[in-house]
């Protein structure tokens, strides 16, 4: 672990790139982040870090875009709730929150879901494949059941 690697943002960021370049050398088998603060979020950042070098297959990773003049919903917003969302599912997605109908589904078709914001609506996509259009005020709903029948699909295959 990286000691005194400071507060939430900055800890973290300093204890990713520590670790990181130890851990993918494949020097190392115990993970400690030392945050300030509540000791909590150490634990999500560690996953967190794991995932990123593709060294934990658990759990959802979900990515979202930067935003740009297109975007028409609260993105910062959407990503966190649907982070939320995602936190009790164990199987590896990837999940995609782009700001976009235009670039979304296109720029994440890795994804295994996605959701795209627009104009007073928005997209539901899987690798980039659109399955919905969906008013705005329903979007969240609508990708929480999604999200529901695409772990139902993975457990049931496996």
């Amino acid at each position: 672990g990286v000691t005194e690697a400071g507060t939430l943002l900055t800890g973290s960021i300093r204890t990713a790139v520590g670790l990181g370049i130890l851990l993918w050398q494949g020097i190392g088998d115990t993970l400690r982040v030392s945050l300030t603060g509540d000791p909590v979020p150490e634990i999500k950042a560690g996953f967190d870090i794991l995932r990123a070098l593709d060294l934990r297959k658990k759990g959802p990773v979900v990515i979202a875009c930067p935003t740009c003049g297109r975007t028409r919903i609260d993105l910062p917003k959407l990503a966190a709730e649907i982070e939320k969302i995602a936190a009790d599912i164990d199987e590896p997605l990837k999940i995609a929150v782009m700001g976009c109908a235009v670039n979304g589904p296109g720029e994440a078709r890795e994804a295994d879901l996605g959701i795209a914001g627009g104009n007073e609506e928005g997209l539901i996509f899987r690798q980039g494949r659109i399955l919905k259009k969906v008013p705005a005020a329903d979007l969240l709903s609508v990708f929480k059941q999604e999200l529901t029948d695409l772990v139902a699909e993975i457990r049931k295959e496996k």
